[in-house]
C-alpha cells in the first residue's frame, strides 16, 4: 500500500513539475538562474524530486501549499541556495527540528545520508521564484 501511495505522488510532484497542461502559475516550470537548461531538466532538481517521491517527505509537505509542514516553494523563498543553507537545512531533515515554522515538529530521518538529504534541499530550494 505504501509503494502505491508513494507512486501516487511522485506522479502529483511530476505532473505539478510539468504543469500538467493546466494554468497553474505555481506548477509551471522556470530556469534556474545560472543556467538555461529547463528546471526539470537539472540534475539536482530530477534527483531530488526522485528521493523525495521515494522517502515520506510528502506526507507532511506539498509543493505549493502548506500541509502539516511548510510548503517547499515557501521554504525555497526562505532560503536562499547556498552551501551554509544547504548544509543547515539538510542537518534538519536528518536530525529533525522545530519552531521555525510553528509548533509542530517535523520528524527526524536519521538513516537519510548527509548527500541525500543535501540533494533533496538542492530540489526544494529551485523552486524559489526569481
Amino acid at each position: 500500500m505504501k509503494k502505491y501511495h508513494v507512486a501516487i505522488a511522485f506522479l502529483a510532484i511530476t505532473l505539478a513539475s510539468c504543469g500538467g497542461g493546466a494554468e497553474n502559475k505555481d506548477a509551471k516550470a522556470t530556469a534556474p538562474a545560472a543556467s538555461g537548461a529547463a528546471l526539470s531538466e537539472n540534475p539536482d532538481y530530477k534527483k531530488g524530486l526522485e528521493l523525495i517521491a521515494g522517502s515520506d517527505c510528502l506526507t507532511c509537505h506539498k509543493v505549493s501549499e502548506k500541509l502539516t509542514g511548510p510548503a517547499y516553494k515557501d521554504v525555497a523563498q526562505k532560503y536562499e541556495s547556498n552551501d551554509e543553507n544547504i548544509s543547515m537545512l539538510a542537518a534538519k531533515i536528518i536530525k529533525g527540528g522545530q519552531g521555525n515554522w510553528g509548533p509542530i515538529p517535523m520528524t527526524p530521518h536519521p538513516a537519510l545520508s548527509e548527500d541525500d538529504a543535501k540533494q533533496m534541499v538542492k530540489y526544494i530550494l529551485l523552486l524559489r521564484n526569481k
